[in-house]
């Protein structure tokens, strides 16, 4: 395996739409190869996600993980996930303002109005279906990560540039608020 270079803002490669994997490609070694050097690159990063498109691999995989992550103690766990070829629906009009951070976007946070229900359908590493419901904060993170595949940062959406903040002073002045909003928001959904 291999920890490979993330892009950062301002690099023209992560406005690139993704294209759709085949179960041809998806199969093959080199493609499950590079699934395993994501997967390293994510966790040697402390990311709750990456997507092939930060590592400028512009096919529609991403990966996302949270388990004791130092970067965002207040997640609930995701087991690692792979979604290959993910599409989101929004399951209803409730959002949640949260404050993202970015491997691609090194020290900065913003507030985007992600939905707090979403349906993902998409495949596994191995090509087998997934049809699931997600919530609360976890979902926000599925969105984040998918909207890479589609050349988004959460620059792109941030609803206000008066919420940028850097993480030294998100963790001074907004950290107790935020945490004390993610934590009702995973109460309330459960994730």
């Amino acid at each position: 395996m291999a920890i490979l270079p993330i892009a950062t803002v301002g690099h023209p490669e992560l406005k690139i739409v993704a294209k759709e994997v085949t179960r041809e490609e998806l199969a093959s070694a080199e493609v499950q190869q590079f699934i395993d050097d994501l997967i390293e690159t994510m966790r040697h990063a402390n990311g709750a996600g990456l997507a092939a498109t930060q590592v400028l691999r512009h096919q529609r995989i991403c990966a996302v993980e949270v388990d004791n992550n130092p970067r965002y103690p207040y997640k609930p766990r995701v087991p690692l996930t792979i979604l290959v070829n993910p599409v989101i629906t929004f399951l209803d009009d409730d959002t949640f303002n949260n404050m993202e951070g970015c491997l691609s976007v090194p020290g900065i946070r913003g507030q985007v109005a992600r939905n707090t229900r979403i349906h993902v359908k998409a495949w596994d590493r191995e090509g087998n279906d997934i049809d699931t419901e997600i919530r609360g904060l976890t979902a926000c993170t599925f969105q984040h990560e998918v909207d890479h595949l589609d050349g988004l940062l959460f620059l792109d959406k941030v609803i206000d540039p008066g919420t940028l903040t850097t993480w030294d002073s998100f963790n001074l002045f907004h950290h107790d608020a935020f945490v004390d909003r993610a934590k009702a928001l995973v109460a309330k959904h459960g994730s």
